[in-house]
């Protein structure tokens, strides 16, 4: 019955939109989009990036979770991981689990965050192995 993942929410600080905008638009590339008028007054901000689409929305007395978080796929892993390292955020690398390539790090306010890059012959769980061009 579940098609597809139509938006993350995390919480974030009041106040913190800026920093939100810093970190989604000009560290990760993601796209700002308009907040209907409706909740707009609420504060947060609403991203995308093609079918992932992080909405981050305020709330009173916010506390990052210790291990809930998002797990977008990524291309090219190792430039993300420098682009976050040099905007000052520690990266965690994990080859505990098979399947992709994968890191954590935390966003300007303290959310979980986990990115990961299906690579040749370590694909997520439940994908096709790509086929060896060798043989």
């Amino acid at each position: 019955m579940i098609t597809a993942v139509d938006h993350v929410r995390l919480g974030a600080p009041p106040g913190s939109e800026d920093a939100l905008r810093a970190y989604g638009g000009g560290v990760l590339g993601l796209t700002e989009v308009p907040k209907p008028p409706a909740l707009a007054a609420r504060g947060g901000c609403w991203f995308e990036a093609g079918p992932v689409a992080p909405h981050l929305g305020v709330e009173p007395g916010f506390r990052p979770s210790a291990t809930a978080h998002p797990g977008p796929r990524v291309r090219d892993i190792d430039a993300l991981a420098r682009r976050l390292e040099a905007h000052g955020a520690a990266v965690t690398w994990d080859d505990g689990l098979p399947g992709p390539r994968r890191f954590f790090t935390h966003g300007p306010v303290g959310n979980r965050l986990e990115f990961l890059e299906p690579t040749r012959n370590r694909t997520a769980p439940g994908e096709p192995q790509p086929a060896d061009p060798d043989g």
